[in-house]
């Protein structure tokens, strides 16, 4: 892995002089971020130390060399001490959830064998899909770093990996087990990678402590899990499924301490979300919504045509929608209507889904015109053209891969419980979330104004 985008550019005895107030501040670069120190006195200021945006994101950061995070020397401010220890905190949980789930697994395999009824050569390609996640996702961690900040892809890592382990036992087979398990692995490999990056740039004059560090937590989490995951399973009523996926809650938790770090760009963040949401109900409707018709007594040949009035819709509305939001300073209240009507759509469908069935369908359709929304919002919420691709780029790639579990985990909820009503709540359930990140997304701001 080169360590070129992310070596300092100063060296860690020459740090760069600074006030002895003023705290410390983030900045915004695009959709990257640059933790930097506060404004070098005029005598001493270097020729030039800003991050121009995501494509030097470890340029950036390595501006402020020894005077980062790390480095607790001359009259460091309140806030910095605060940042330099939640980076501590982010690193071990990081490091605690590099293996749990491959180690896990092995405690439990041949119970995962006979519950998926998988033969030894599939069990034995899934004890090889971890190496080859490595190698084909630990690729694309340096490139993925200089665009969106080597912070962003580690927290963006632990939440794959919880989902990831959160739905693999409950996908409803050994392919959906398969491509869960995948997205949590792909997690592990971009952390994998960027680890030695983050301590490189947050600990520049402590590499050697911080790397034994995470190291050490890397080991303990690898040895916990395979120690301790038979004895939870038995505790938690001896289940598999369960046993496997509580490991998902040590890696939610090791989300939490990232979220501060890349906190300067929520613009950029509720874009991501508020675009995987949108996208996770539209594949949802489009994959399910015949079967729920089907299932409440609609003939088959008129559940299709229902699916086809709601993906009808977006033809009207692609077009209007965009031109209303784009006459707005303020997309809120379009999210909010979008987001009111999947909620009615899917209450329809608890309560009466063959009687207002029609109804229904043209609520959803209204509802899944937010993906349109959520493309004019991408090319309003940065001021140049380079931005917007930028954007784009971190909002699709980010939102698209949040929107996997979604189908995944609503096939396996219909089957465990043998209904709608467990699914169409967790539908609706989803649609709070994406108003709140759509609402957030859609105030009057800029990604280069790093908020």
């Amino acid at each position: 892995m080169p360590d070129e985008p992310y070596t300092p550019t100063h060296s860690p005895a020459r740090a760069i002089p600074r006030p002895a107030a003023g705290p410390a501040r983030a900045e915004a670069s695009g959709t990257g971020t640059a933790l930097t120190p506060p404004p070098p006195t005029p005598e001493a200021a270097p020729p030039s130390s800003a991050a121009t945006g995501p494509g030097t994101a470890g340029q950036g950061a390595a501006e402020q060399g020894a005077t980062g995070p790390g480095t607790t020397g001359q009259g460091d401010a309140p806030g910095r001490v605060w940042l330099t220890r939640l980076l501590v905190v982010g690193l071990v949980l990081a490091a605690l959830n590099l293996r749990p789930a491959i180690t896990s697994l092995g405690a439990l395999l041949e119970e995962v064998r006979t519950g998926l009824h998988m033969s030894g050569g599939v069990a034995g390609l899934l004890t090889s899909v971890p190496p080859l996640c490595f190698a084909v996702f630990g690729i694309a961690a340096p490139r993925l770093a200089r665009r969106f900040g080597p912070a962003a892809v580690v927290c963006a890592g632990m939440a794959a990996i919880a989902v990831g382990v959160a739905v693999r036992p409950f996908a409803g087979g050994t392919p959906g087990f398969l491509a869960a398990s995948a997205l949590a692995l792909m997690g592990i490999a971009l952390s994998n990678v960027l680890m030695p990056v983050i301590v490189k740039r947050y600990f520049p004059d402590r590499v050697g402590t911080m790397t034994g560090l995470y190291s050490m937590a890397l080991a303990l989490g690898t040895s916990l899990a395979a120690a301790v995951t038979v004895p939870v399973t038995a505790a938690l009523g001896g289940a598999w499924q369960t046993g496997l996926a509580v490991w998902s809650v040590l890696a939610v938790l090791a989300v939490l301490p990232w979220i501060p770090v890349v906190r300067d760009h929520r613009t950029a963040w509720a874009l991501a979300c508020f675009f995987g949401l949108q996208a996770t109900g539209a594949y949802i409707t489009m994959g399910w919504l015949p079967q729920i018709f089907r299932d409440a007594g609609v003939p088959a040949g008129t559940a299709g045509v229902l699916l086809a009035v709601t993906m009808v819709m977006g033809v009207p509305l692609a077009f209007v929608i965009p031109r209303v939001a784009g006459r707005m300073r303020q997309q809120g209240p379009i999210v909010v209507v979008l987001g009111l009507s999947g909620l009615a759509g899917y209450a329809g469908l608890l309560a009466a889904p063959a009687s207002g069935a029609w109804l229904w369908a043209i609520l959803l359709g209204v509802s899944n015109c937010a993906f349109p929304l959520a493309l004019t919002m991408i090319g309003m919420r940065a001021r140049t053209g380079a931005g917007v691709v930028r954007l784009s780029a971190f909002a699709q790639c980010a939102g698209y891969l949040l929107s996997v579990p979604g189908p995944i985990l609503v096939g396996a909820l219909y089957q465990h419980s043998g209904g709608w009503t467990a699914p169409l709540a967790l539908m609706a359930g989803l649609m709070v979330p994406q108003m709140a990140a759509g609402v957030l997304a859609g105030r009057d701001r800029t990604v280069e104004d790093g908020k």
